[in-house]
């Protein structure tokens, strides 16, 4: 099982027991470290992809060494005006090895709120059964499909403004 975490503005493809080297991490040598923007978790086609991340859960690595990269040397000038300018930069990193992937996946009991957009409209119909809705804000879809509730025979090619009419009479 494999997983894709986020961390210092790059992404990593890791497994358990990899090292991998990551920007500059808080945290001692011998420390733990926990990465909680999973971005892809499992293999092949049971592999679960976040939106952006997948909450809940997390991968643990613990942290074998922090220091300086290998020496960058940037080098400056301009031919014919006697300008040379000469600089080194050695990132920061920390090395981490990977103990455990999927760690903390927490079962949402949270049944009481909706998934998606189309249980919302369904539980918000339920409690406003007995009232008459809003037919001018919906979309075609919409009102297709409330139609189709009703049993109201309809032209689903119709404009929204026809489809409406045919519903408030029918209503009626």
């Amino acid at each position: 099982m494999y997983a894709v975490i986020e961390t210092g503005g790059k992404q990593y493809r890791v497994q358990n027991g990899d090292k991998i080297s990551v920007e500059k991490l808080n945290g001692e040598e011998g420390g733990k470290v926990v990465f909680d923007k999973v971005l892809v978790l499992g293999e092949g086609e049971s592999a679960e992809v976040g939106t952006p991340y997948i909450e809940g859960t997390t991968v643990e690595g613990k942290i074998l060494e922090s220091g300086k990269g290998k020496k960058i040397v940037i080098f400056k000038y301009k031919a014919k005006k006697d300008y040379r300018k000469k600089q080194g930069h050695r990132q920061p990193y920390t090395l981490v090895e990977i103990t455990a992937i999927g760690g903390n996946k927490a079962v949402s009991e949270k049944k009481d709120e909706p998934e998606s957009k189309a249980e919302e409209v369904k539980e918000t119909d339920k409690k406003d059964a007995g009232k008459k809705p809003s037919l001018k804000s919906m979309r075609k879809a919409e009102l297709v499909a409330f139609a189709k509730e009703n049993n109201i025979e309809i032209d689903e090619k119709a404009t929204n403004a026809v489809m409406i009419e045919t519903i408030e009479a029918a209503l009626k």
